[in-house]
C-alpha cells in the first residue's frame, strides 16, 4: 500500500474518483487499486464535492459530464472549501476553452477520454509529487495549544503525553474546531481501511482524550447525540 507521513501518522495515499461511467469507474478503481492506492468512488457531483471537504483525499480524479453537479462546479467547490489536493480533470471534452476552464477552476491538469491507463498512473504519480501546503505551526483551542511539526500538544502551558493515534484525532478535532465530525469521518481521516466503519474505535479514542483532558463536563470535546463529535472553540 502507498502510504504517506502526514502529521505524526503513517496512512494510505487516497484517491477519490468522481465518476458516473460504470464500467470507466470499475476500471480505473482496479487499476488505482493494483497500484496500491487507497481509492473511494464517488458517481455523482454533490456526493463528490460532499466526500472531498469531509475527508480530504491525497488527490482527486475529476469528471466535467456528471449528474447532479458539474465538474467545474464541484472544482470551484473543493477549491473554495480550501481542499488543497491536486484535482486531475477527466473528460470527453477536448476543446481548448474546456482546458482552459477546468484549469482556471482550480484543476491541475487535465487529461482528456479515451486515455491509456498508463498516462493516468503516471499523471497520478507526478501530482503526488507535489509538496503539501505547508501546515500552521501551531494550533490553538481554548488553552490548548497544538504543534504538528514537534508532535506536541500542551494544555495550559502544561504538556501533555498522547499516542500518535490521539495526538491524530487531536489534532483533527483542533483543525475543524466547533464543526460536528461524525465518528466515520474520525475514522476515515485518522486510520488506515483496516477498520469497519460499525467500530467503536474512535469513541474509545475520544475517552482516552477526555481522561487526559480531565474533561469530565466536556467543557473540550462534546458529544452531538445522533451525529459525532465537535470540539468546543
Amino acid at each position: 500500500m502507498r502510504c504517506r507521513y502526514v502529521r505524526g501518522i503513517l496512512r494510505p495515499m487516497r484517491i477519490l474518483l468522481v465518476e458516473d461511467n460504470e464500467s470507466l469507474g470499475k476500471y480505473v478503481v482496479q487499476a488505482l487499486k493494483e497500484a496500491s492506492y487507497a481509492v473511494d468512488w464517488c458517481k455523482d457531483g454533490e456526493q463528490g464535492e460532499r466526500s472531498a471537504k469531509e475527508a480530504p483525499p491525497d488527490l482527486v480524479l475529476l469528471d466535467v459530464m456528471l449528474p447532479k453537479r458539474d465538474g467545474f462546479a464541484v472544482c470551484r467547490g473543493i477549491r473554495g472549501a480550501r481542499v488543497d489536493a491536486p484535482i486531475l480533470m477527466l473528460t470527453a471534452l477536448g476543446e481548448t476553452d474546456d482546458r482552459v476552464q477546468g484549469l482556471d477552476c482550480g484543476a491541475d491538469d487535465y487529461l482528456v477520454k479515451p486515455f491509456a491507463m498508463e498516462e493516468l498512473l503516471a499523471r497520478v504519480r507526478a501530482l503526488l509529487r507535489r509538496p503539501a501546503a505547508r501546515l500552521p505551526e501551531v494550533l490553538t483551542v481554548q488553552d490548548l495549544e497544538l504543534r504538528p511539526a514537534e508532535h506536541t500538544v500542551y494544555k495550559g502551558g502544561r504538556a501533555l503525553t498522547l499516542t500518535h493515534k490521539q495526538f491524530a484525532v487531536l489534532e483533527y478535532l483542533m483543525r475543524n474546531a466547533g464543526q460536528v465530525l461524525s465518528r466515520t469521518q474520525i475514522l476515515e481521516h485518522c486510520w488506515d481501511y483496516s477498520y469497519d466503519a460499525a467500530s467503536n474505535i474512535t469513541d474509545v479514542y475520544i475517552r482516552q482524550l477526555r481522561a487526559t483532558l480531565n474533561d469530565t463536563d466536556e467543557r473540550y470535546i462534546e458529544t452531538v447525540r445522533g451525529a459525532g463529535y465537535r470540539l468546543r472553540p
